[in-house]
């Protein structure tokens, strides 16, 4: 196998998604299933979710006394070990400290990985690579997916055993990264300190809505689909099977379409088509029809490579990794009120979380038409332009 820097990227975040998966398709059932949640605890739970991910800027200060490489990978172990224990805590308050300690791995190790991908890879290629990225997310989600069947249907174990066994393989697989691959060079010396730059603010409020965005899908698309159309773990197994095989097929594609339309346009094709599904999304009946909308809503979150191309072009290659931290805790600003002030308005109206979607959706439309059609250093909005400092 090849020990490129890319490879590694590459496969850890196949490992990532192998296990993350598991937990995320599981979730529903299994906190309606065992612990009895209702809207206003499922919405608590992603809101404690979110809360590793609004610190992330702390991870520029881990840097001290850790390298990226090795900081992503000791994440990426965190991440597998809270998923092996969560399915022996089967109440409230267990659930939300496992849920706690996955979310602390998954987020450090996003936050790392974003940064070494933007240095590791060249700009005329990022793209394309986080398009063949997403592609193994997929085939690693599908990968889990059919471990679900194979451990829950065939061997009839129940939830403690599926987290367990999909948490100690990803474990495993981490500590085979660790032997197989060197130490890679990072290039440019990054700053280590926390950096918000006035000629960043159009990225930074793509990426805070990019996260309000996130929740609707996330957590109320599928509890939608659960509670509402009483999917069951094989509904809803097979619906994100449905969608990770969509991902696998179009992502790269959609990742070099991206490079060849621009960042402005990409982006603009993505809430447009958010405003319809959120739109769609308060007025289903149709179980059919809300798989199929939950589908096309996954496979626009593959157009969201654009903002991270988008940064690579007009960020200084010294502020990446500070800069990457800095937009982890601004996407998860709202992501960590959204789920708890929205699941107890899902108490009372689900159709109106819907229809705060679609405002989202707007206000990032409106944010994407300043990006130029070239952006680069010197040209980083059309609008309110800010002096490169």
């Amino acid at each position: 196998m090849e020990r490129s820097p890319q490879k590694l990227l590459l496969w850890m975040t196949f490992i990532m998604s192998l296990v993350f998966s598991v937990w995320q398709v599981l979730l529903n059932n299994f906190v309606i299933e065992r612990a009895n949640f209702t809207g206003a605890e499922i919405g608590v739970l992603q809101s404690l979710r979110e809360v590793p991910g609004f610190l992330a800027f702390t991870a520029i200060f881990i840097l001290f006394l850790l390298k990226e490489q090795t900081f992503a990978l000791l994440s990426l172990a965190l991440l597998t070990i809270g998923v092996a224990v969560t399915g022996f805590f089967p109440q409230v308050i267990g659930l939300y400290v496992t849920t706690v300690l996955m979310s602390v791995g998954f987020h450090y190790f996003e936050t790392i990985n974003q940064s070494l991908t933007l240095q590791w890879v060249d700009k005329s290629e990022t793209a394309g690579f986080f398009g063949k990225a997403l592609a193994w997310r997929s085939a690693a989600a599908l990968l889990g997916y059919g471990s679900i069947w194979l451990i829950m249907s065939w061997l009839q174990l129940d939830y403690q055993w599926m987290y367990a066994i999909i948490g100690v393989l990803g474990l495993i697989m981490v500590l085979t990264l660790v032997i197989y691959f060197p130490q890679y060079p990072q290039g440019e010396v990054q700053h280590k300190k926390i950096i918000l730059r006035k000629r960043y603010w159009l990225y930074y409020l793509l990426t805070f809505f990019s996260g309000a965005r996130r929740q609707i899908f996330m957590v109320f698309a599928g509890f939608m689909m659960v509670e509402k159309f009483g999917y069951s773990v094989s509904q809803i197994t097979a619906l994100f099977l449905i969608n990770y095989v969509v991902n696998l097929l179009f992502a790269p594609a959609i990742g070099r379409f991206i490079g060849r339309i621009g960042e402005r346009n990409a982006l603009t094709l993505e809430y447009i088509g958010l405003i319809i599904i959120f739109t769609s999304y308060a007025f289903v009946e149709s179980s059919d029809v809300a798989a199929a909308l939950y589908v096309i809503d996954h496979l626009l979150f593959a157009m969201a490579i654009a903002i991270k191309t988008y940064f690579q072009k007009i960020a200084a290659p010294k502020d990446i990794a500070a800069t990457m931290s800095v937009s982890f805790t601004i996407n998860h600003i709202a992501a960590v009120v959204i789920p708890v002030l929205l699941g107890l308005l899902w108490l009372e109206s689900n159709k109106m979380v819907f229809f705060i979607g679609v405002g989202f959706a707007v206000c990032s439309l409106i944010l994407a038409l300043n990006i130029p059609r070239h952006p680069d250093q010197e040209n980083n909005v059309t609008w309110l332009k800010q002096r490169r400092v």
